[in-house]
């Protein structure tokens, strides 16, 4: 009688153990709420011919156009929705302006926003390939970028500039004037409001404003006033990266659909998540490897008016095409 009951009380413990163990990976690992992505194609090679890259690190959809940063190939290539080539720039020799590393890329209007992650700056170009002016330089005070990963643009022009070794994100006015910055200058941080090494924002349409906190493995948003609204990614959203639903293995990208989900470049994990506004879990797209619908990488991400999802596969060099599940 007395090892049966110390058997049943060890049996109650197991179980309590087992019924906690499931409530944490239900609360920290969700199920998917969103039918997958089917892969359409992809599309390029190694090479610096038109169509081929040298890592493609940023993506950006404006119409029937898509835009990639062909980092070390120093130009923006442009494409038609079918992957077929159209044009690229700077040209070969041009003096207006060069290129030195571009990383993610914004559209807002009738302007492309690169952020050159080799000049501390911020070019602006025409769609046509143009360029218009330039935003920042080298250093660490207001307006002064040290590698800025990617931009967000306003509807009233002002720019919100993820500035990576400063470890911040400024908000400028369309001219380059500082308003304010989340984050401490060169202070590396997990807590909410801090960052650890951030790569990309966006805004979403109610002005809420996403940050990619790329090496904290996690989404921070910031209401319309510039408070820490919520974040996700990891239990507690406190720089634990992982594999599963939800979670990020260094965050690359971020980009929103005119219906505020939040798409995420989740680097390691070879793939890109979708959440809802507010880091509800959707769905995941892609795999690690070489074949169809795989990545060595997966940069970034970005979003037709149609829904289409064109994803920048950094260590394949190529684009991938996807189309939402039905």
């Amino acid at each position: 009688m007395k090892y049966r009951r110390i058997i049943k009380w060890i049996g109650g413990i197991a179980g309590v153990v087992v019924i906690l163990l499931a409530s944490g990976w239900l609360a920290f690992v969700p199920f998917a709420k969103e039918p997958p992505y089917s892969f359409v194609k992809a599309w390029g090679a190694p090479g610096s011919g038109p169509g081929q890259f040298n890592d493609p690190t940023g993506i950006a959809v404006a119409g029937e156009e898509v835009f990639v940063s062909d980092a070390r190939n120093a130009r923006i290539q442009v494409f038609d929705l079918d992957g077929n080539f159209k044009r690229a720039f700077p040209a070969p020799g041009e003096t207006a302006v060069k290129l030195g590393r571009p990383m993610n890329l914004t559209v807002a209007g009738d302007e492309l926003y690169v952020a050159d992650y080799w000049t501390d700056r911020v070019e602006v170009f025409a769609l046509d390939g143009r360029h218009r002016r330039t935003i920042g330089k080298t250093g660490t005070g207001p307006g002064e970028f040290k590698s800025p990963g990617g931009v967000a643009v306003a509807p009233n022009g002002d720019l919100y500039v993820v500035d990576f070794y400063n470890q911040r994100v400024q908000h400028l006015r369309a001219d380059g004037g500082f308003v304010r910055q989340w984050g401490t200058t060169g202070k590396y941080g997990i807590w909410g409001g801090e960052f650890g090494y951030p790569t990309d924002a966006a805004l979403g349409p109610d002005g809420t404003l996403y940050v990619a906190d790329g090496y904290n493995d996690r989404v921070q948003a910031f209401s319309s006033d510039g408070k820490l609204s919520h974040k996700w990614g990891g239990p507690l959203a406190m720089n634990i990266w992982g594999p599963f639903s939800g979670w990020f293995a260094t965050v690359t990208s971020i980009a929103v659909d005119k219906q505020g989900n939040v798409f995420v470049a989740d680097f390691y994990n070879n793939r890109v998540q979708k959440f809802a506004p507010d880091g509800t879990f959707l769905t995941a797209i892609g795999t690690k490897g070489s074949g169809p619908g795989q990545f060595q990488h997966a940069m970034a991400g970005a979003v037709a008016e149609d829904g289409s999802l064109f994803i920048a596969d950094l260590g394949n060099n190529r684009i991938h095409k996807w189309r939402p599940g039905r």
